[in-house]
């Protein structure tokens, strides 16, 4: 007689080991059939310790700690040593999730850092300690959610960047034009429509990033770690970097070819307002994955994103080619020339993201 674990749990247990994630059995039956069933969807090797209440039972606190650090199947235990059991995973540094549905799980359940209750066959006692509810009952579904998690502080991390980046970048552009002793590159107007509209929106389109490949395949992150850790500040620095010179210099070659024409100076801020827009559109495209090249991802798969750059560059161009908005921000209807100068330098802080990555990649 055998209950068999259900087809997809053992590609879960695999894909949580890939994921520097240790599944660790507690169970009231016997440590074999417990063994058994580890085995045979690699929580354990054949052959590997495990142990049981009495065993735990006869354990200090210390050397209970060392023992779960090796094993992973806990066999005829008591809500006691369940409780113990987390303890002695926390006290070793570890985030532990608990599963459980009875009412003797309720202890462990509150004790872990999360604690998961079934849905479907979980007691209401189970349900009030845990953090989270399987309304499906399934081990996979924890995983898919660890899955989730990810993906959403990954996406975290690329709005914090984006947008840390774009302001910074503003500063260090108005920063060098006073050091330099040039004319203001850009109006209030021109830094407050850019923070309300093209700063804003790529940004929340970058929070519903898909998930990336092998997200699953990266080890889990320090809980102390803040989320602009070496890594961030290193690609922030570049991008604020590469986006205020790129912008400062398109003002630049504007201020020195128009700036002795009438409405010169319009002409060159513009070039600027231009050049500073659509490198934090084309930045935003790069912004979508921190490891990855531009050439590595599919371009223009997150939709939301490719709506938010078409609604900011419409905006663009109304601004810069309606003449009562000309008179309103401060704009001035460029040439073709005057435009191809702007758009090559908007290439310049894409460039410094792709040069960041590929630093950040050689850091541990």
């Amino acid at each position: 007689m055998i209950d068999p674990p259900r087809e997809e749990v053992k590609p879960a247990v695999d894909e949580c080991r890939r994921a520097g994630i240790r599944v660790k059995m507690i169970t009231g039956d016997h440590k074999i059939t417990a063994s058994a069933i580890a085995a045979d969807l690699g929580i354990i090797s054949p052959g590997e310790e495990a142990l049981e209440g009495a065993e735990i039972q006869l354990l200090s606190d210390e050397e209970l700690r060392e023992k779960v650090k090796t094993v992973n199947v806990f066999a005829r235990v008591s809500p006691e040593h369940k409780v113990r059991l987390v303890s002695a995973c926390k006290a070793n540094g570890e985030i532990v999730a608990m599963t459980g549905d009875g009412v003797n799980d309720a202890p462990s359940l509150k004790r872990a850092d999360i604690g998961v209750a079934m849905g479907i066959t979980g007691t209401d006692v189970s349900k009030e300690a845990a953090d989270m509810i399987l309304t499906d009952d399934n081990f996979v579904s924890i995983v898919d959610a660890v899955e989730e998690g990810r993906t959403i502080y990954n996406n975290i991390r690329k709005v914090v960047g984006y947008l840390l980046s774009c302001n910074i970048g503003e500063i260090l552009l108005i920063f060098l034009a006073m050091l330099f002793n040039l004319p203001m590159p850009l109006m209030p107007i021109h830094l407050l429509s850019i923070n309300l509209i093209t700063d804003a929106f790529p940004a929340f389109a970058l929070g519903m990033e898909e998930k990336e490949p092998g997200i699953m395949d990266q080890k889990p992150r320090d809980p102390n770690e803040s989320i602009i850790d070496k890594k961030m500040r290193v690609a922030v620095t570049l991008q604020s970097l590469f986006l205020g010179i790129g912008a400062l210099t398109a003002f630049y070659i504007g201020h020195v070819n128009y700036g002795g024409v009438e409405g010169g100076e319009t002409i060159a801020r513009t070039m600027c307002f231009v050049a500073l827009i659509l490198g934090e559109l084309f930045r935003a495209y790069s912004n979508r994955s921190e490891k990855r090249s531009i050439f590595g991802i599919r371009l223009l798969s997150n939709s939301f994103l490719n709506k938010c750059v078409i609604a900011s560059f419409a905006f663009l161009v109304v601004v810069v080619y309606v003449p009562f908005l000309n008179i309103i921000f401060s704009t001035a209807p460029l040439t073709l020339t005057q435009l191809s100068e702007a758009i090559g330098f908007a290439v310049v802080p894409t460039l410094g993201g792709e040069i960041a990555k590929l630093i950040t990649k050689k850091m541990k």
